[in-house]
C-alpha cells in the first residue's frame, strides 16, 4: 500500500508542475495545442488527486458497512478519470476547429518547445513507475493514471513536433491540426479506460484466461470430487472474488472435503492476485449415476442391508 501511494503522490506532483508551465506557455504564446496539452494535464492532475485518495482508500480492511472491502473505490475512480477525458477532448476539439476557421498565431516557439519536451520526458518516467506498481498490485486506479500520463507523452511528443513545423515552415495551422490528433488519441485511451474501470461496477466476470485458470486448478482435482457447477467470478479494484458449487461423494467426511476446498483455494489464490474464493460443497445424489465412487458406495451398504 505504501509503494501504491508513493507513486500516486509522485504523480500529484509531475502533474501539478506541467499543468501551471503550460498554461503560463500556453496563454503567452496564443497556442491552442499547447493550451490543449495544458487542459489535459490539469485534468491529468486531478484524475492523480482522485487516484491518491482511491489507492488510499480501497486498500482499508472490510468493515461493518463494507464486508467486500473496499476494492470498488478504484473502479469508481478510474470511470470519474474516463469520463472527465472525454469532456477535456471535446474542449480541445472545439478550440482547434475555432481556431482553423479563424486563424492564429502561435508566438514563443522556442519556449514551446522546451516544456514539451520536458513534459513527454518527465510524463513518460512517471507513467513507467505508474504502470509498474499497477500491475505488480492490479491497482486500476493507478493504471488509470499511467495511461493518462502515457498518453500526455505521446500527445506532447506531437505537439512538439507541431511546433517545430511551425518554427520551420511558418504555417501556423499546424498548432491546431496537432490540437485535433491530441483530442482523438485521448478519446481513444478514454474508451479503453471506461471499459475497464466501469465493468467491475456491474460485477461483470473476469476475462476468459482467468476463468480458464480457475477452471483448471479445480480440475486438477477431478479425482477427488464428482463435479462442480455455478462457478461466479466477479472484480473489485485490485480483488477478485469467485465462488461455486463442488459436489463431492456422499460418503466423503467432512475433514476430507474441508482439505479438498483448502487446497484449491490455495492454488487459486496462487495464480491470481488477491483472490478471495468461497466454496459451497454439497454430497451427490442418486440422480448423478456417472459418479463410480457413489455408485459403489451404494452397492457396499445394500450389501450390508442384505446380510443384516
Amino acid at each position: 500500500m505504501e509503494e501504491k501511494t508513493k507513486v500516486a503522490s509522485m504523480s500529484v506532483i509531475s502533474n501539478s508542475f506541467l499543468t501551471v508551465s503550460k498554461m503560463v506557455i500556453g496563454v503567452s504564446s496564443g497556442s491552442v495545442s499547447i493550451l490543449s496539452e495544458g487542459i489535459h494535464s490539469g485534468i491529468d492532475l486531478f484524475a492523480a488527486i482522485i487516484a491518491f485518495f482511491a489507492v488510499r482508500e480501497s486498500g482499508k480492511p472490510a468493515d461493518a458497512k463494507h464486508a467486500y472491502g473496499h476494492g470498488k473505490i478504484e473502479n469508481v475512480s478510474g470511470t470519474v478519470e474516463a469520463l472527465l477525458i472525454f469532456v477535456a477532448a471535446t474542449w480541445i476539439m472545439i478550440e482547434a476547429f475555432h481556431k482553423l476557421t479563424t486563424g492564429s498565431q502561435v508566438e514563443s516557439l522556442g519556449w514551446g518547445l522546451v516544456i514539451m519536451g520536458l513534459s513527454a520526458g518527465l510524463n513518460l518516467f512517471v507513467s513507467t513507475m505508474l504502470m509498474r506498481v499497477a500491475k505488480k498490485t492490479d491497482s486500476v486506479a493507478l493504471e488509470a493514471d499511467a495511461l493518462h500520463l502515457r498518453t500526455d507523452v505521446y500527445t506532447s511528443a506531437g505537439v512538439f513536433i507541431g511546433l517545430l513545423l511551425i518554427y520551420l515552415t511558418g504555417w501556423s495551422m499546424f498548432d491546431p491540426l496537432v490540437a485535433i490528433v491530441v483530442a482523438v488519441l485521448i478519446i481513444r485511451a478514454a474508451i479503453r479506460l471506461t471499459q475497464e474501470a466501469f465493468l467491475p461496477l456491474v460485477d461483470a466476470s473476469l476475462p476468459a484466461e482467468e476463468t480458464e485458470i480457475i477452471a483448471s486448478i479445480i480440475n486438477k482435482h477431478g479425482h477427488e470430487f464428482v463435479e462442480f457447477h455455478k462457478l461466479r467470478t466477479r472484480k473489485a479494484g485490485a480483488e477478485r472474488h469467485i465462488d461455486l458449487h463442488l459436489v463431492v461423494p456422499k460418503d466423503t467426511s467432512v475433514a476430507q472435503v474441508h482439505d479438498l476446498c483448502n487446497r484449491i483455494e490455495n492454488e487459486i489464490k496462487g495464480e491470481l492476485h488477491e483472490a478471495h474464493v468461497l466454496i459451497h460443497s454439497e454430497p451427490c445424489t442418486d440422480r448423478m449415476t456417472s459418479c463410480a465412487e457413489c455408485q459403489e458406495t451404494e452397492r457396499k451398504c445394500n450389501h450390508k442391508k442384505g446380510q443384516g
